[in-house]
């Protein structure tokens, strides 16, 4: 008996998930995943264009959680700024730590993607308001280092309880850059 059409959609998406995390994005192919659900190559492109459109399932709750972030902080300035872009990007990796894991890595490679040209922006964006809005390169570095930090804490500590891992990035986010209030 053949498989339902959203049955087989939600098995790809979770055998490419599956995938990337063991062996990348770029290591993946669209054969490895087809293999992986036991059907065809056309079957996988019968449901998703590419793999690029694989990814971009897969990573679409997030991406829109970064651009309500982005949307947020819009209006904020200054420390209050920073604070709001601490707390919610701390939220944002804690809720997505499964794919920042699954592509934690790739990520300068990947946003190079076309379907993906407008994180790099919400990126630039966060990490400024992370320095507070300062121009100086040790307020900009340490904006940097948090960001990158956060996800890469995400993604080593798969198994910490999230209050526990969210105090400790908060207090890290803190110390690295400076008062947030």
């Amino acid at each position: 008996m053949a498989r339902s059409v959203p049955e087989t959609h939600d098995e790809i998406l979770a055998a490419a998930a599956r995938r990337f995390a063991v062996t990348g994005y770029k290591g993946t192919s669209l054969q490895d995943i087809a293999r992986e659900v036991g059907c065809s190559k056309a079957a996988v492109l019968y449901h998703f264009a590419n793999k690029e459109a694989i990814l971009t399932e897969l990573m679409a709750p997030a991406i829109a959680m970064l651009l309500a972030l982005d949307e947020r902080l819009l209006g904020s300035t200054g420390q209050r700024a920073q604070r709001d872009a601490v707390e919610g990007f701390v939220e944002l990796a804690l809720r997505f730590r499964r794919e920042i894991a699954l592509l934690h890595g790739e990520f300068p490679e990947l946003l190079q993607h076309p379907a993906f040209a407008h994180i790099q922006r919400c990126s630039d964006r966060l990490r400024d308001a992370l320095a507070g809005g300062s121009t100086r390169a040790e307020a900009q570095v340490a904006a940097l280092i948090v960001l990158a930090g956060i996800a890469a804490a995400c993604a080593e500590f798969p198994d910490l309880d999230d209050d526990e891992l969210r105090a400790a990035l908060l207090a890290v986010a803190r110390r690295a850059l400076g008062p947030l209030d």
